[in-house]
């Protein structure tokens, strides 16, 4: 397998696994568009890179909003 087939997850359950999720979360994120997903056909699919640099990018949100009230978030 190459590094580029290694890294793309195909399925809601693939994607909820690497996750630690449900596949309904993944299904629900996918649907409000605030998860970096792409479809293949009727396939949900994702790039796990893509996906730890979006949690990675949620965190640094998270931090450099802490103390701030929630309206200004």
């Amino acid at each position: 397998m190459t590094v580029e087939e290694l890294d793309l997850l195909t399925g809601a359950e693939a994607i909820a696994a690497f996750m630690r999720v449900k596949p309904r979360r993944v299904y629900h994120l996918a649907e409000t568009q605030r998860l970096p997903v792409f479809r293949l056909g009727t396939t949900l699919c994702a790039r796990r890179s893509t996906l730890l640099r979006w949690i990675e990018d949620m965190e640094r949100a998270a931090i450099t909003n802490v103390g701030q009230p929630m309206d200004k978030v």
